[in-house]
Formats: structure tokens, sequence, C-alpha cells
């Protein structure tokens, strides 16, 4: 295949997709990118024409290789990085357990941070993965290099928590010896950045000689970029590229893609070079990506000089493909589509067996905890969509709650609560933690339910979201006479300090603050970007 016979749409991956790892074994693609708190830890997808792409594998299923419970929002798995060798695939990334939070003044202790970075390894892609093998900590964004003398390097960026230091200290490379399992050799920083800084996510190409060192830079905003420097030796000198970076749309601000960087390198049958990295799709007249990170691609070429280059202007823009699917709870494990939150024991969270044919959700912590919630959903993949679902629950008072919750994290989201008021009578209302201020929690009236199973809908129409209720075979709808803001759940809107890598998503939640465990049971699960 070349540049003109493959015929992708940007964003290839919709909804929160980031950090995108590529790599290509004979002429099947398949990209890794980041899940942060999210479980199972990282999504690989599979293609074969770089533009049509199929969730193939969650690779992190087992406590043994992947436990988040305590890691904070946005913290978690960071940037894997996909490679294959000698008919293996390996799989390396970081469990960032502590981030810090930063004060106006820099304060709380915001530079001592925690990550570690573990290696797994699997004969198929979609089969059984290894435990982990410990390998650093001493910063994020590991990537695995196999040079062509047969040995293999790791990469990852320093991180230096020291007063006064830069904190994104270069990148480091060490030596991992496969057979054995771990390090050897000394670590060395073999690249310290350019100008713009937040230098992350390395990846290491050779090609006529030369070891071509691609990073991220400029942060994960606005000012992200991708950026090159190459040299003779694998240790440097590292000369940067002379056009400065190689991808960014920090100097094109109507572009729609924004937020371009974290980019990955993957070469075609044919030797055409393709670049995937993360953007951001901010709404119209908003700085605001509901959509959270998403991955894209772009077509590159190697110029006379061996340096790398856009080959053209990047892919059109995705035409308006809605996706709608009804998901029900009738086999033993849930839709691709859904993912629940940090903990790797999930039936103390959720059955598909204890009731055939419904997801019985079990009342755990409060859905803002950073432990143990019993919490459901699925990506939010376009600006407008329409979710329902029927739920069956019966609180018995204001501590149980169950119901249809819009989410981004613990201190931004939406939820439409079934629950009881002081006489035990159930209610609907809807509690919305948002961040602004110092952080806020507020909760609309409680209208009064009937008996039996309740519908509930979610419609989102970019920055506004409209909820609404009916009791089962009902003809209309009751909407609450609210309307929310819905761009609060973005990277964008966020309490000083936190960080905010992940997306928005849509789902079912219960819990019970009395500790108690009153489950509730959801019938099926609606999403359609084309009713809204």
């Amino acid at each position: 295949m070349t540049a003109d016979t493959i015929s992708p749409a940007n964003p290839i991956l919709r909804g929160f997709n980031p950090d995108p790892s590529i790599v290509r074994v004979g002429e099947d693609y398949y990209i890794a990118t980041s899940t942060f708190e999210w479980f199972p830890g990282v999504q690989i997808h599979h293609s074969r024409d770089l533009a049509d792409w199929r969730l193939v594998a969650r690779p992190l299923v087992r406590a043994s290789q992947l436990d988040m419970r305590g890691d904070p929002d946005s913290c978690g798995v960071w940037a894997p990085d996909l490679s294959h060798k000698d008919g293996r695939f390996h799989l390396i990334y970081t469990d960032v357990k502590r981030y810090g939070r930063t004060t106006v003044d820099g304060a709380r202790g915001a530079s001592l941070r925690d990550f570690h970075n573990y290696w797994v390894w699997s004969d198929r892609i979609d089969g059984d993965w290894s435990d982990p093998v410990h390998l650093n900590s001493s910063g994020f964004d590991p990537a695995l290099f196999h040079d062509d003398d047969g040995r293999s390097w790791l990469l990852n960026m320093l991180w230096d928590h020291r007063p006064g230091r830069k904190r994104f200290a270069g990148i480091v490379v060490q030596q991992l010896d496969m057979a054995a399992r771990r390090l050897v050799g000394e670590r060395r920083v073999i690249f310290q950045g350019t100008a713009l800084g937040f230098t992350e996510g390395p990846h290491l190409y050779k090609r006529d000689g030369w070891y071509h060192l691609l990073v991220a830079e400029g942060g994960t905003e606005r000012g992200h970029a991708v950026t090159m420097a190459r040299s003779r030796d694998l240790f440097g000198p590292y000369a940067v590229h002379p056009d400065g970076p190689v991808l960014t749309a920090r100097d094109t601000p109507d572009a729609p893609l924004q937020r371009v960087g974290h980019g990955d390198l993957v070469e075609t049958p044919e030797g055409a070079p393709w670049m995937v990295h993360l953007c951001g799709r901010p709404m119209p007249g908003s700085d605001r990506c509901v959509l959270g990170r998403e991955t894209a691609i772009q077509p590159m070429r190697w110029d006379a000089d061996g340096w790398l280059r856009t080959a053209a202007p990047p892919p059109a823009m995705l035409e308006e493909r809605p996706i709608a699917a009804l998901d029900r709870f009738d086999g033993p494990d849930l839709p691709d589509a859904f993912q629940w939150l940090r903990s790797p024991a999930p039936d103390h969270l959720f059955s598909l067996t204890e009731r055939p044919g419904h997801l019985r959700l079990f009342g755990r912590e409060t859905i803002g905890s950073h432990f143990e919630q019993a919490l459901v959903a699925r990506r939010q993949t376009g600006f407008r969509y329409d979710a329902r679902t029927l739920v069956e629950a019966a609180p018995e008072h204001f501590q149980q709650a169950a119901g249809l919750v819009c989410y981004y994290n613990s201190s931004k989201y939406h939820f439409l609560q079934l629950t009881a008021d002081d006489d035990g009578r159930r209610v609907i209302q809807v509690l919305s933690v948002l961040p602004l201020g110092e952080g806020q929690s507020v909760m609309t009236d409680p209208l009064p339910l009937p008996a039996g199973p309740i519908e509930l809908r979610a419609r989102v129409d970019h920055a506004e979201l409209r909820f609404a209720w009916r009791a089962e075979g009902a003809a209309d709808w009751c909407w609450l006479p609210e309307t929310f803001d819905a761009s609060l759940l973005s990277d964008e809107a966020t309490l000083p300090g936190l960080p905010n890598f992940t997306g928005a998503f849509v789902g079912m939640a219960c819990q019970d603050m009395a500790g108690t465990g009153r489950p509730a049971d959801f019938a099926w699960f609606a999403y359609d970007e084309a009713m809204a």
C-alpha cells in the first residue's frame, strides 16, 4: 500500500484513545492506546488498511498484571508501547500510583510522583499475556527499541523531583536482557529535549545507519508537538530536526484537529511511512474537548537529507458515521464497548449471572471513589448522542442510589439516580459533581417515581445535556426541567492542579454509602449518535 491507496479519515480512533503506539506484523497493523484508570488496561485495535480499525484486545485483565485501586484520576496506565520481536508481541506500560496536586504556589509536593514501568508479552495479540516484569520507576512513557544487532533497549522519560530542577529531565536508555528479564548496564541520558520542554513519549527507529529519536513535547494541551532528533550512535549526541517540530497544531489554532502530538511511526510493506498521533477536537466555538484525546494518522516521507517530513495534508476529517448500538447483557462477559474503573475484581462490582439477561451492579462506594466503584460505562465518541437504559432498583434510603451517569472523573459527572426520600419512597434526581471553585456537589429537587422498572435517558448535544425517565411500557418521556453543562466533562474544565487526560463516558452506576451492597439490575443499554 502507498499513501495514494490508503484513505483513512481522522480521527481513526474516536473518543478517548490517546498516546498511540503502532506496530505492523506482516499485513496486520496494531495500535495500543492508554486507558488510565479504566479497567481492563490498554486498548489494542487492529487494521489491514490503516483506515478501518477494530478492538481486538485489552491485555491487562488480571490482578497480577494491574491493580489500580487507589490510583488518582487520570493516573493508572499511561502510554503503552507495543512492539514485536522473534514472533512475540511485547507491551510496556506505566502504572502511575501518585500524581500530586499543584497549587498556585507549587506546594503540596507536586513533584513527588510514583511511576512503575512493566513489561508483558504474548505470542498472540488476543491471547493470554504474561504476568508483568517490573523494569524501573524512574519516569513514565517507556518504550522498547529492538536494534538490528539483536539487542533490545528500554527508553523512558526521566522525572526529576528535586526543587529547582527541570521535572522532565530528558530521555534515558538502558539495555533490556530479554532472556534474563531484567535491565542490565547503566542508564544513560541520551536527549534532554528542546526549548518546547515537557520531553516525553520516546520512540526510537534505525534507518540508513541513523538512530532517529521521536518524542512528544510542549505538554498535552494546545502547544503539543512531535519533535525528532538523530544520531549515528545510540547514546548520542542527537541533532534536532532542522525544521523544528515534525507535526503540531500549535501554529494553526483554527484547524479541526488540535493538541497534535505524541506520535509513533509505522511503514507499510512498500516502505511508505505513516505517523499515528494523539489529537483533540474542540467543540465549535469552545476550547473544550469532551471526546478526550483521540488517535489520528498522518502520511509522512523520508527526504533526500534523511529527515522525516509530512508527505501531504492530513487525511480528511471523519464524515459523520454515527454509532448506534443496543447492548443486551445476555452473555457471560460485558459487551466490548464497556469498561469499569480501577478494580481487578469485577465480581465484587457486578455480575452477569446472578440474574440472567441483566447486568447486576452491587452498590459499592460513591462513584467518585478512587477504590471500588460499581460503574460500567462506554466512551462518548460523538458530540451528539442519546443513551438509554432500563433499571430495576429498590433503594431503602438516601444513601442508596442507582442510575445513568455521564462521567469524566471523580470531580466531574452528572448522575441521574433512583434513590429514596426520608419516608423510603422512590424518587429520581440528578447529582452533579462539578469542577467549579474548589469543587461543588449539587442536586436537583427529587421527583416521585412509580413502582416497577424505570427507563432512563440522557441526551447530549455538544454542551447541553438533558435527562428523562419513563415507566417501562409508557409512551411518553418525562423530561427533567434542567439543562446541564456537558462541556464540564472535558480535560479543559478542571479543578486547579489535577491531571485530566481521559474523556467523557456514559453508563450505569450503583452506590450504597451504607455499606450494605444494595444492588440494581440493568436489562440493556442503548447508545445512538443518530437519535440525538
